[in-house]
């Protein structure tokens, strides 16, 4: 899945982070070429190249990668502060939730995981305006996804297999081929979208 990036989210902003600058940033300070960094993530030159210059913004997978190779934590990429210690309970606000948005600007994810588990584990709150389709190329090779329908009609695509879902349904599919989420309704649609690799 590519999306097109936009400001780190603030106290007055809501807005995904700008990861292509702080990766750029990171390579050249470590002398990286774009081929070397891909070598060592797995993570193909072309999409470096097309995250560097803001054309695209990756999973929380890739971001996983991409931080283990340049051997930084995973906020460092996402322009979080680590905080100092964990907390009992530890409330996450609305505007400090980073997001995700597809090159349309039609659909967002709000990424709900915690950094630790990207590459695990992840979840999302999904919105898909009218007439729009979060599109994705093929994740890791087992991995799944759980689509739960909040609000709207939605459809999913996994391979040459579509289901519709209506309110209150969860798809579960392969996500280790093309996959797609599209808004079949005249209205918003919503879900939770949760994604787990194989460990």
């Amino acid at each position: 899945m590519a999306t097109r990036p936009s400001k780190a989210a603030n106290a007055s902003s809501a807005e995904p982070p700008r990861v292509g600058d702080t990766l750029a940033a990171l390579r050249q300070q470590q002398s990286l070429s774009l081929d070397e960094l891909s070598r060592r993530a797995g993570v193909s030159k072309s999409m470096l190249s097309q995250i560097e210059r803001a054309q695209a913004n990756p999973t929380v997978a890739v971001v996983w990668r991409l931080a283990n190779a340049l051997g930084v934590p995973m906020g460092d990429l996402l322009g979080n502060t680590p905080a100092p210690s964990a907390p009992v309970i530890d409330l996450v606000a609305v505007h400090a939730t980073p997001s995700l948005r597809s090159p349309d600007g039609l659909c967002e994810l709000r990424i709900l995981g915690p950094i630790d588990l990207a590459g695990q584990f992840e979840w999302y709150h999904l919105s898909l305006q009218v007439g729009s389709a979060l599109e994705s190329q093929a994740h890791e090779d087992g991995t799944r996804e759980h689509l739960t329908a909040v609000s709207g009609t939605l459809e999913v695509r996994s391979g040459d297999e579509k289901q519709r879902l209506k309110i209150g349904e969860t798809a579960r599919y392969a996500a280790d081929r093309p996959h797609s989420i599209r808004n079949l309704g005249k209205t918003a649609a919503s879900a939770w979208l949760v994604v787990v690799h194989v460990a």
